[in-house]
């Protein structure tokens, strides 16, 4: 998988592209990053990317000349037959989830595009795009940071990234529910100690209890995500359980 960032900052993803996971992923040759500096496509002799907006307002915005060459020249490397998803990060994007980060990762290449200043030419959403993201309620200082919080949970869903495959399957939202609790050595620690179910060898009823914690957080930190979900009729009856345990 290929996955370019259009960036003023390029330097901001070093160190993200080339430690930890992405590192990795990278030197395996399971997926390749790039930031590109969009103010080389500028056009002009001080590298102008940004300019007025026209009927006033504060801000600067950035024109669409400069960035509709930069994606236009990454098209033009792109392996024949693929077609990019070109990704906007704006505040008002849809917001990402879990869900469009399985369905991204199923793409061949992604092109971000990340914006400083006020905003972007209209023109640059309307014709050049296919996706706007967000992530989250919130204003940043530019688009750099959601792009590498997108990249990061893209890349460890690709196959062959993670060291445990189950473990992004079973991730928290994955499953549509909140990700069970873990343990591990020592079975004691400080007077608290390991469940002894998780000792037991049994794996179907380790299924089950992790299934049903899950269940538990899921109602007691999210319980909007149940609002979503399809609960089998065991797991309608631990919610219950789960219900009259709290009241009581």
């Amino acid at each position: 998988m290929r996955m370019d960032v259009l960036t003023l900052f390029p330097e901001m993803f070093e160190g993200v592209f080339t430690s930890s996971i992405l590192g990795k992923a990278q030197e395996k040759g399971i997926v390749s990053l790039s930031a590109v500096n969009f103010r080389q496509y500028a056009g002009n002799k001080h590298g102008t990317v940004d300019d007025t907006p026209y009927g006033g307002g504060g801000g600067m915005v950035l024109k669409p000349d400069p960035i509709f060459r930069a994606v236009e020249d990454l098209l033009g490397r792109t392996e024949q037959g693929t077609v990019p998803r070109i990704i906007l990060m704006c505040p008002q994007g849809e917001t990402f989830t879990q869900r469009k980060a399985e369905e991204l990762a199923r793409e061949e290449h992604l092109i971000f595009i990340c914006g400083h200043y006020e905003g972007y030419d209209e023109r640059i959403r309307e014709h050049l795009v296919t996706d706007e993201l967000s992530i989250g309620d919130y204003v940043l200082t530019g688009g750099e940071v959601p792009a590498m919080v997108i990249i990061d949970s893209i890349t460890r869903l690709l196959p062959g990234v993670l060291g445990n495959e189950l473990s992004a399957v079973t991730d928290s939202f994955s499953t549509g529910l909140l990700e069970y609790p873990h343990y591990t050595r020592p079975v004691e620690f400080r007077g608290w100690k390991v469940p002894d179910i998780l000792l037991s060898g049994h794996h179907a009823n380790i299924e089950d209890w992790r299934r049903r914690e899950a269940l538990r957080r899921t109602w007691l930190r999210r319980p909007d995500l149940l609002e979503r979900m399809e609960l089998s009729p065991k797991e309608r009856q631990w919610l219950e359980e789960l219900q009259i345990d709290e009241e009581h």
